[in-house]
């Protein structure tokens, strides 16, 4: 089996100086695997912000979203997980994309390889601030009360907010390490009582890393596709970490 991992791509985001370009590089990405892929992981944060109405498709985005269609009508099983930038996503990407999206972790066996999967923003102790707003961001009477606001408002603040985060620079240093000890103690914590998981995938913290964790297992980050445009990629034997140049 032959998959494909990647995460953070932040489609949208104010801060790209040309998004259409953003968004073609990705197609690109997409069509250039189309012929060898069996399966696509989205790890989370593929939109920059993408809120959805029970009616009304938000604008953009038209050329990946069409690239997803054609790769899951042609048998590619694509698996989108919910990031904290696109967590509100519900039934039109499903019903209309074909794809499965999963908030929260899944683990899944891969050519007999146990792979832990996830965004990796609720784990680990976070910051009093970041622990309020996910938690805010997930009420489901707030999320009601957020699509009674015409888009007109709510897009823009969204985009504005987004504008004026720190995502382009990365994490701060202290932020990094954080990060890392969030996901590497749970990765070790894990693996104690799952001892036959053999990868854990993570995006979220734009950072590429990888390392070995006991004596068969690994944690990889996938980095971002805002300057690194890198990937991960199991080709039925091992998984490597690659970049996409064109």
């Amino acid at each position: 089996m032959k998959a494909y991992f990647l995460s953070d791509l932040h489609l949208g985001a104010p801060y790209f100086p040309d998004s259409r370009e953003a968004e073609m590089r990705v197609v690109r990405f997409l069509d250039s695997i189309k012929d060898d892929a069996d399966a696509i992981y989205l790890l989370g944060d593929i939109l920059d912000y993408w809120y959805e109405y029970r009616y009304v498709v938000p604008r953009g985005f038209v050329r990946f979203f069409g690239k997803l269609a054609e790769l899951s009508d042609r048998g590619i099983k694509i698996v989108w997980f919910i990031g904290n930038h696109d967590i509100w996503i519900y039934d039109y990407l499903p019903t209309e994309l074909g794809i499965t999206v999963v908030d929260g972790a899944l683990v899944e066996s891969i050519d007999n390889h146990k792979f832990f999967m996830t965004h990796g923003d609720g784990i680990g102790k976070l910051p009093p601030a970041f622990r309020m707003l996910r938690s805010l961001f997930r009420n489901r009477a707030c999320q009601k009360a957020f699509s009674a606001i015409h888009p007109r408002w709510t897009v823009p603040f969204a985009y504005n907010w987004s504008r004026h985060s720190r995502k382009i620079e990365g994490p701060s240093k202290e932020d990094a390490e954080r990060m890392m000890n969030n996901i590497t103690e749970f990765s070790k914590d894990y693996l104690k009582t799952h001892p036959d998981v053999n990868y854990f995938i993570y995006g979220h913290l734009h950072l590429l890393e990888r390392f070995r964790i006991g004596e068969r297992a690994e944690v990889v980050v996938l980095g971002e596709w805002i300057s690194r445009f890198s990937y991960g990629y199991w080709n039925g034997r091992e998984f490597r970490l690659l970049k996409f140049e064109k």
